[in-house]
Formats: structure tokens, sequence, C-alpha cells
């Protein structure tokens, strides 16, 4: 998840998800109920973007940087 702005609260996060080929697909408002049943609510998502992939640097983490930018 990465921060992005909101008015009310300054900042709010926002899910990106990349499936995989073989996976069932999801909705925005699945993956946040998932969330929500597993985190406090104000840590869930307010929105969700869905990705074929999560850009990933040489080392093979996440660039939360790119996902910003989106």
């Amino acid at each position: 998840m990465v921060g992005v702005p909101d008015e009310r609260w300054g900042e709010v996060p926002r899910a990106f998800v990349a499936l995989k080929p073989d996976a069932t697909p999801l909705t925005e408002v699945e993956v946040i109920a998932w969330v929500r049943e597993r985190l406090a609510h104000y840590k869930a998502p307010k929105s969700v973007v869905f990705l074929d992939e999560l850009p990933k640097g040489g080392t093979g983490k996440i660039q939360k940087p790119l996902l910003r930018e989106r």
C-alpha cells in the first residue's frame, strides 16, 4: 500500500494489486473487505489499482516511488 493525497485526511492508503495469471479475478470491494477483516479500519485502502505486475528493482523489492507516480 502507498499513501495518496486526500483533501479531508491529508493522506489515505491505496492498494496496488497484481494477480497471478491463474488467480480468480477480484474486485476493488473484495480486496478492501479482505483487508478490513485483518487490519484496523483506518489502515484499510480507500482504493485499489490492479496492475499486470508490480514494478520491482534489481533486488526484487517493489518500487513504491513508481507506484506513487501513478
